[in-house]
């Protein structure tokens, strides 16, 4: 299934000579007077380390929103992460036309209590969006995100083609690209993946959530996808990657389907460390970190620990 494809005529339009070999992509933004050239890699979103606390924890509770709570807390609370004043963009997972039941996108309890713990610590704006693969209206509402978290007083963005601005990754594979404009006009990223199994990727969590922060033809980029999910992860560093394990999408993803495809696990993690997130969640699959090819080329590259132990690991049980 293919992700939304930016590809637009208009006046004014950027020609992208992509990385897909020397096939033109365009990117079309109606205000590009103040992009005339690529902005800079984005700023690092991460949190200082800490060796008061773990780099990753993990709480099973089927009070979805006490996991959540109880894992955050573990970890340093939200008011370690988020300060007053800042605003915020949380990245859940919003790509296909499912509900919750069918563990294809973010849970939306989960999302709703990210905002009103961000807003609690004093944000001053949390912005909840992500690009969707199926037609966004209909994602945003029938995953139940976006009723769940505009009531939790999020600002919830459908992206439409005004929000792109072109960028630098900075990647071996992603140089130059159209990012969503939320996940660089922001102070923190907060990144809220669910756990699913992949069919190029092997999975789907953290690393690979990001591939919603970018438009353009992002099917081209399956070609090597776990360099171009690296490229990802060492530009969008985030502030907190919070991994959904309540409802575990085990085989037929990334869209899913059936009931039957879904294992209830009732956990939340929370991680400082995207790879050890990732590394850790991939358990829930029955794989283990190091047999996947992202997330052990993001070690190498200097993004995190594929070992979860040896960033500092917690369990929290109910």
């Amino acid at each position: 299934m293919k992700r939304r494809d930016f590809v637009k005529k208009a006046g004014g339009a950027l020609a992208l000579a992509a990385l897909t070999g020397g096939t033109g992509l365009i990117f079309y933004n109606r205000d590009t007077s103040k992009y005339q050239n690529p902005i800079a890699k984005i700023k690092n979103f991460e949190v200082p380390p800490n060796l008061s606390f773990p780099g990753v924890t993990i709480c099973r509770d089927e009070d979805h929103i006490k996991a959540l709570n109880r894992s955050l807390d573990t970890i340093g609370g939200i008011r370690r992460f988020i300060k007053p004043g800042e605003r915020v963009t949380i990245k859940p997972n919003i790509g296909w036309d499912r509900t919750p039941q069918q563990a294809a996108n973010t849970n939306p309890t989960l999302v709703a209590e990210m905002v009103r713990l961000c807003l609690t610590a004093g944000a001053t704006e949390v912005v909840v969006t992500d690009i969707t693969c199926n037609e966004a209206r209909r994602t945003f509402i029938r995953s139940g995100i976006r009723e769940a978290a505009e009531k939790a007083g999020a600002k919830v963005i459908l992206p439409s083609d005004e929000d792109y601005i072109l960028a630098d990754l900075g990647g071996d594979i992603l140089t130059t690209w159209p990012v969503m404009k939320y996940f660089i006009d922001t102070d923190r990223l907060i990144n809220m993946p669910i756990v699913k199994q992949h069919s190029l990727s092997t999975c789907t969590i953290g690393m690979k959530n990001l591939y919603g922060i970018i438009g353009g033809n992002r099917s081209r980029l399956h070609q090597r996808i776990d360099q171009s999910i690296v490229d990802l992860a060492a530009y969008a560093r985030p502030t907190l990657t919070v991994v959904d394990a309540t409802r575990v999408l085990l085989r037929n993803g990334p869209q899913g389907g059936s009931l039957a495809d879904v294992a209830i696990e009732n956990s939340v993690i929370c991680a400082t460390d995207q790879v050890a997130a990732d590394s850790r969640a991939v358990e829930f699959l029955g794989v283990a970190g190091w047999q996947v090819g992202h997330i052990t080329l993001a070690e190498k590259f200097g993004l995190g620990k594929t070992d979860y132990n040896a960033v500092g690991y917690r369990e929290i049980t109910a």
